[in-house]
């Protein structure tokens, strides 16, 4: 039974930092951080493969990053000078399957979301 948890997620001032956290049960190709608001599509946020190639979404470069945890179990988004348009629903995923890590349709396995807002 795959399960992705994610946590970490809550409020925060603008300028300010969270750190959201994943834990996963599968061996994956693709991880990513995917965020979405109401009324808007899931876009991808920061995304890194098998080989540890980390791609972000235009809007977080410099500002966020995803790693791995050393046991390759939790995967890690650490946001800094959070924007109040940061302010989503931020989803783990992970893709079993070989795909670009960059489209939403990649990834077969979600987790529940963690609510990030910043004002």
């Amino acid at each position: 039974h795959v399960q992705l948890v994610e946590s970490g997620g809550g409020s925060a001032q603008a300028g300010g930092s969270l750190t959201l956290s994943c834990e996963y049960s599968i061996s994956s190709f693709c991880m990513g951080w995917f965020r979405q608001v109401p009324g808007k599509e899931r876009e991808g946020v920061a995304t890194i493969d098998a080989i540890d190639k980390k791609r972000y979404a235009d809007p977080v470069t410099g500002r966020f990053t995803i790693s791995l945890g050393n046991s390759k179990t939790t995967v890690y988004l650490q946001m800094n000078s959070l924007k109040p348009e940061d302010t989503a629903m931020y989803y783990c995923a992970a893709s079993s399957k070989y795909g670009n890590c960059r489209e939403v349709r990649t990834y077969d396995y979600w987790g529940q979301g963690t609510q990030v807002t910043v004002s």
